[in-house]
């Protein structure tokens, strides 16, 4: 009987499942937002259905918060059983270290290369021909999301792509509305303008300036429209005065803010809410110009554990995590896409199918992580606080220090 059949079939089969072998593993994630944890729940109600338990480790804050703290605790020997990391590079050094699993062999057995869509996810997971994690969903920044209430509030139509939502400011502002919702967040930043990057210079541009590093590309023309409407973002957002960006979503929900260029798993927060996409709020995959599937995301590491039955269990979780009924519960909840191409998502809202019709049509482009360094990423990142923190800063000025960045990227 599989994991999932024991999840599915009971109480008193879940009495049988608990063995002397049943162990307690700590996961640690930083998904603490109300729609992250109701996502995070489905994997821990599934884990402890087989009898072990899942002791959550949920690190508040974000990703730049908690990669440190979990990064110091396996380096210095004290190991949590599993990890989120997204999917890329940020976890390269300690997998060269040998200090997370080689899940190779579960891969194997359960078909991953077969099921995961598309295979770039898996590949990110994958060092010197070994599987290193378990990609579990597909998260794309590509979005703008916008309140259907704060626009009918200021009298204009709800936009249908970046340049009628720039237009709509000014109505916006009279309403009492901030344009665009921006929290405080390093990354929120830098995930703006690579969204404005991708819409506005397109795709092509995007994979060349982060995977192939072309700083001329960065400094030239096509670029520099991309910074004066990062410009314009940094006017619009002036005065949001939130910190997380899930307050950020919050203003949006509430109708105080038109829009926030934020990732899916916005969705989780608008779901929460008990509010409808399409009636509601209105999501622009792309900002309605470029619609791409950014196949960026999240996956669980697992590292080197000595104690052999927290090892097994190990191995419970990670089949766990990518079964058909945990991919689509999930995800369900997180407003990502499932990593699995062979699961029906028959309860997706009306933005996610939006999402898996891009998808779908084959229109996708690795994230950030999966093509430079994190170092490098840091120093784009500090350079875009810098900018939208500081209107002193010209887009030519930005644009001048970001393409020397690309020039000195790995």
């Amino acid at each position: 009987m599989s994991v999932f059949k024991h999840f599915l079939a009971g109480a008193s089969l879940l009495a049988l499942s608990t063995t002397a072998n049943a162990v307690d593993l700590e996961v640690t994630h930083w998904w603490t937002s109300g729609g992250e944890a109701a996502a995070v729940a489905e994997f821990a109600k599934a884990f402890d259905a087989t009898g072990n338990k899942w002791v959550d480790g949920a690190i508040a804050g974000s990703g730049g918060t908690a990669r440190p703290i979990m990064i110091s605790r396996i380096t210095g020997g004290d190991p949590m059983a599993a990890t989120q990391f997204n999917h890329g590079r940020q976890a390269e050094e300690l997998v060269e270290a040998g200090l997370m699993r080689d899940l190779t062999d579960i891969a194997t057995a359960e078909g991953w290369k077969d099921k995961v869509r598309p295979s770039s996810l898996l590949d990110s997971c994958t060092l010197d021909g070994k599987i290193y994690c378990v990609p579990v969903n597909i998260h794309s920044q590509q979005w703008l999301w916008l309140s259907n209430k704060a626009f009918e509030d200021a009298g204009v139509a709800v936009p249908t792509n970046w340049d009628e939502f720039a237009a709509a400011a000014p109505a916006l502002e009279k309403a009492g509305k901030i344009p665009l919702a921006m929290g405080q967040q390093p990354w929120q930043t830098t995930l703006a303008f690579q969204v404005l990057l991708v819409a506005l210079a397109g795709p092509e541009a995007y994979s060349k300036i982060f995977g192939e590093k072309d700083a001329e590309l960065a400094g030239g023309p096509d670029l520099a429209k991309v910074f004066e409407a990062a410009e314009q973002a940094r006017a619009m957002s002036a005065g949001s005065n939130v910190q997380d960006w899930n307050q950020a979503t919050n203003m949006v929900i509430t109708g105080q803010a038109g829009g926030q260029i934020m990732g899916d798993w916005a969705q989780g927060e608008f779901a929460v809410a008990g509010q409808v996409a399409g009636t509601d709020y209105t999501c622009l995959p792309g900002l309605g110009v470029n619609e791409v599937i950014q196949t960026g995301g999240d996956a669980f590491y697992f590292p080197v554990l000595k104690d052999e039955a927290k090892t097994a269990a190990q191995g419970e979780l990670a089949k766990l995590m990518m079964s058909p009924e945990v991919q689509v519960a999930f995800n369900l909840k997180k407003g990502s896409l499932p990593v699995r191409g062979d699961v029906s998502l028959d309860a997706a809202n009306d933005c996610m199918k939006k999402g898996l019709d891009i998808l779908a049509k084959g229109n996708v482009i690795q994230s950030p992580d999966q093509l430079m360094s994190a170092d490098s990423l840091t120093q784009v990142n500090d350079l875009f606080v810098e900018f939208f923190n500081t209107p002193s800063i010209t887009a030519a000025d930005a644009q001048k220090r970001f393409a020397d960045i690309v020039a000195s990227a790995d």
